[in-house]
């Protein structure tokens, strides 16, 4: 039998003409064997509250409520990963400034996506590391990325926009994905210092 790997995942689902410019991600996605996230301005949405993805969406005013939706729902049927049998390894760094973001009318809002997240982290297959405010700049401010690895050892990027995203399977790519992911995971704090600060920061927004 051929072994069906993540690149091959990618080129079939071009191939056959899926009508979202996300579709392929979510094919790599569903593969991978371990998915390394790294955020600087939203929880990532594998890990998202209904609530807080909701926001996030409603955000954009060009969708209409239906699309939000509609959205809403694929968003939510994605998280369906960590609960099979053999779920992915999922790594996300995320900036603790997302978990600060300000504003009285997302107070409730954060508190229960915060303590979302903290649940999340203490789950076997997920690790969260949080990279200090006190770090300034570093190059993941650059912009947000995700890297899936197949059950073939190989890796395939993700990179989000205005516009949509961009899979990426070059060499040169994903090297370049691969070294600035190594940069950010080492300014970030372990698995059990971020969960420390995540609870000390949900008690400021409760």
């Amino acid at each position: 039998m051929r072994r069906i790997t993540l690149v091959y995942l990618l080129k079939l689902a071009e191939r056959d003409g899926q009508p979202s410019w996300f579709r392929p991600w979510l094919d790599a996605e569903r593969a991978a064997q371990q998915l390394r996230c790294f955020q600087p301005t939203l929880i990532p949405g594998l890990l998202q509250t209904e609530n807080y993805a909701r926001a996030v969406l409603r955000g954009d005013e060009m969708l209409s409520e239906e699309s939000v939706g509609r959205l809403l729902a694929g968003r939510m049927d994605r998280q369906a990963i960590f609960t099979q049998s053999d779920p992915p390894q999922f790594v996300a760094v995320i900036d603790e400034m997302v978990l600060r973001r300000t504003g009285e009318e997302i107070r409730g809002l954060m508190a229960e996506q915060i303590t979302h997240l903290i649940s999340c982290a203490e789950q076997p297959c997920v690790s969260v590391h949080i990279v200090p405010a006190e770090v300034g700049l570093h190059v993941g401010l650059s912009g947000p990325f995700v890297l899936a690895r197949g059950a073939d050892g190989g890796w395939v990027g993700h990179l989000e926009n205005q516009l949509g995203g961009t899979v990426v399977d070059t060499e040169d790519g994903l090297a370049t994905l691969l070294a600035r992911w190594e940069s950010v995971r080492n300014e970030a704090l372990s698995r059990r210092q971020s969960i420390e600060l995540m609870k000390r920061v949900v008690t400021t927004w409760s």
